[in-house]
């Protein structure tokens, strides 16, 4: 193609011609995506884990998903655990072989799985070694499996349950999975967590009512949810969160309805920590 011939702009424009054909390939995939965001909502109802699994960029696309949901969501830091080949030290370095060992894979797998687990494999090419000892593993086990990969019927496709495969077609550098492929890996990977926690009750229409307020930007943040949602003034939004000790969906129900703290976490408690259940459940009570 004469890429190196290329100057940055027709680089650049060229680039964001493939990228724009991602959304498309996700797109073609939903009815396999579905039923995996299906399971680990069931999955996570039932108190058990999502497990993601992979090598290099597949790996670390699990890593970033993973560590952004406990402070998204309020969730445990092992909700969603990611394992990557090589360990803590291939999230920022390259261990390219650490991929090759199906042993370590298993391994990997077998510290971290439960019964009631569900485990998604990432592997753009669909044959990680690594990855491959990881649903041996969890057959062994006998928990629930699922894929995403960017190739059609690949090995991995074959041995989970719930294959996801995200077509991208040839990179713009041949064979560097870090663009297109990984761009799609993210986006699937965006819906999996995200549908899940909003089915779990973490998100009230479209505001984060589970985030944890652990810095100046995200108490901020915590006291415009309050006011939008309860309707009301910046200084009564802060007082509820005060009242309640920073919890989101308490200070809410504190602030609509003009209950006490105790109160409030209550009745989240009885309609498992659902806002939407517990507004619903004290509006039926005429409280």
């Amino acid at each position: 193609m004469g890429l190196d011939q290329m100057s940055i702009k027709e680089i650049m424009v060229y680039m964001n011609k493939e990228d724009k054909t991602v959304p498309v390939s996700v797109e073609k995939a939903f009815h396999q995506i579905e039923p995996v965001i299906q399971k680990v909502t069931e999955t996570i109802k039932n108190g058990g884990k999502i497990i993601y699994m992979g090598a290099g960029t597949s790996g670390r696309m699990g890593v970033l998903d993973a560590s952004e949901c406990p402070p998204t969501f309020g969730v445990q830091p092992d909700l969603f655990t990611a394992l990557i080949a090589g360990g803590e030290n291939a999230i920022r370095q390259a261990i390219e072989n650490a991929e090759d060992s199906v042993e370590s894979g298993e391994q990997d797998a077998k510290q971290h799985l439960s019964s009631k687990d569900f485990l998604i494999a990432i592997a753009a090419s669909g044959q990680t070694p690594y990855v491959i000892g990881g649903i041996k593993q969890a057959k062994k086990q006998h928990v629930p499996t699922a894929c995403i990969v960017c190739k059609e019927n690949t090995k991995i496709s074959q041995l989970v349950d719930y294959p996801i495969e995200l077509l991208v077609g040839e990179e713009v550098i041949q064979g560097s999975t870090r663009l297109k492929a990984g761009t799609a890996q993210k986006l699937v990977l965006n819906m999996i967590s995200t549908t899940s926690m909003i089915k779990n009750g973490k998100v009230y229409d479209h505001y984060m009512v589970d985030v944890q307020a652990t810095n100046q930007k995200l108490r901020d943040r915590a006291v415009s949810i309050v006011c939008d949602i309860a309707n009301v003034t910046e200084h009564e939004a802060k007082k509820a969160l005060q009242e309640s000790e920073f919890n989101l969906k308490a200070a809410i129900l504190i602030s609509m309805f003009q209950l006490k703290s105790d109160e409030a976490c209550y009745i989240l408690q009885e309609n498992s920590s659902n806002l939407r259940e517990a507004i619903m459940d004290i509006q039926r009570e005429g409280k």
